[in-house]
């Protein structure tokens, strides 16, 4: 049998403008409010400390929700979950520009987070159901690349808006980009009664509801240890989100530079999520996963070698190329490992674990600066990435099929 490819029987419809289409809407508007999150705090009075807690309300609301939303998946299904999530966000974004105070604000902005977790979730559960298995890790990454390209247009498009209103009119953008992504879920047609080998249908999830705590227990030593894989990778890429500004401003660069920068190895990061994905699907979840995590340790270990804005963009890009070429593959592995009877409610535990990494990868960072030397907390993040590598090659074999041909032949999977 040879392996599957993109045949007439794919479901374009149900990928395309069923996930990577509101994906890319849902995510320009994250993107479009990232930036202005903090300054807009302090036009409404908020001190520096206050729009740093009213930023961060973003990702707090994403790490709450997460477990959640796993079961409200679960319950009414990943389709539904998606149009929820996507109409809440519209208000939340509504009440974060009518926000009479701070606190409001917060509130409204840990509300966009929780429907942000939502979305994220529903989506990829969704991709899970309705793709051909033989296609998944393409799918994902794509999925992972217009996640990227979302928020790497939503600043500019953030910045038209300012330029011809105010900051408070972003708000408005993204409230119409959530509601734009909604409609799409919303035309999109529900998945064929016969799905493809390797999928289950939001219909027949619903014959077989475990309890959320016997998923967890079913589960406990894969979430203990590749779980543990995907918070390191969480980590690594938490601190690389903020290595480079933090780094340009340690060695004297202007913001201009910095953000140039920080825009050059966003570039480079989505040209590689289509690579990823047909090499994952080709050869396996390690051929990618390992050299991603490896790189990433390196690039990070250079930054303290940097000196100049030259030196800082040559070790810019190569972090942009270690990144990109891990677009989708924690979403792929989770993917392979869910089981289908149980599938929201367990990528709901993974999701917690990576975005609990995300947060905790800046921490390093600013611990080392704490104690002084800022170098050694960028060394301390650059070693998760061997260490996220070694525990993808020693457990994802256990667990998965789909680690490499080597374990597809063994499980008689077709290559």
């Amino acid at each position: 049998m040879k392996r599957s490819s993109m045949t007439p029987t794919f479901p374009f419809r149900e990928v395309v403008l069923g996930a990577l289409i509101p994906a890319f809407i849902f995510s320009t508007g994250i993107g479009a409010l990232l930036p202005i999150l903090a300054p807009y705090s302090v036009e409404r009075g908020a001190t520096l400390a206050t729009a740093g807690v009213v930023a961060a309300m973003l990702p707090v609301g994403q790490i709450l929700a997460d477990l959640p939303a796993g079961q409200l998946a679960a319950k009414i299904g990943d389709r539904r979950a998606m149009l929820a999530a996507g109409s809440v966000a519209a208000l939340g974004f509504l009440s974060a520009a009518l926000a009479p105070s701070v606190i409001t604000l917060a509130i409204a902005v840990l509300l966009v987070g929780a429907c942000n977790a939502v979305f994220h979730l529903a989506r990829h559960s969704y991709l899970t159901a309705v793709t051909p298995v033989g296609n998944r890790a393409t799918v994902l990454s794509t999925l992972g690349g217009v996640h990227r390209i979302g928020q790497f247009v939503g600043p500019f498009l953030g910045a038209g808006v300012i330029h011809f209103s105010a900051m408070g009119a972003v708000f408005y953008l993204a409230a119409a980009t959530a509601l734009a992504a909604t409609v799409t879920v919303w035309l999109a047609r529900t998945p064929r009664p016969e799905q493809p080998q390797g999928a289950v249908s939001s219909a027949t999830q619903e014959i077989t509801k475990p309890r959320f705590w016997k998923v967890l227990g079913d589960h406990r030593a894969m979430l203990a240890t590749l779980g543990s894989v995907g918070m390191l990778v969480g980590a690594i890429r938490g601190a690389r989100q903020q290595v480079i500004p933090l780094w340009g401003e340690y060695i004297g660069l202007d913001p201009t530079t910095i953000s140039l920068l920080f825009g050059l190895a966003g570039g480079i990061d989505m040209l590689l999520f289509y690579p990823a994905g047909r090499v994952m699907d080709r050869w396996g979840r390690l051929w990618v996963g390992v050299p991603a995590m490896t790189m990433l340790g390196i690039s990070m270990a250079l930054f303290p070698l940097t000196s100049t804005g030259a030196g800082l963009a040559g070790v810019a890009m190569l972090l942009g190329f270690a990144n990109g070429w891990g677009s989708g593959i924690m979403m792929t592995i989770s993917s392979d490992v869910s089981p289908a009877e149980a599938r929201p409610q367990f990528l709901g535990a993974w999701r917690l674990l990576t975005d609990i990494g995300l947060g905790a990868g800046p921490l390093i960072l600013a611990a080392g600066a704490a104690a002084g030397s800022l170098a050694a907390g960028v060394w301390a993040a650059a070693a998760v990435g061997p260490l996220a590598a070694a525990g993808m090659q020693r457990w994802l074999p256990r667990y998965s099929h789909h680690a490499n041909r080597t374990t597809r032949r063994r499980a008689g999977v077709a290559d």
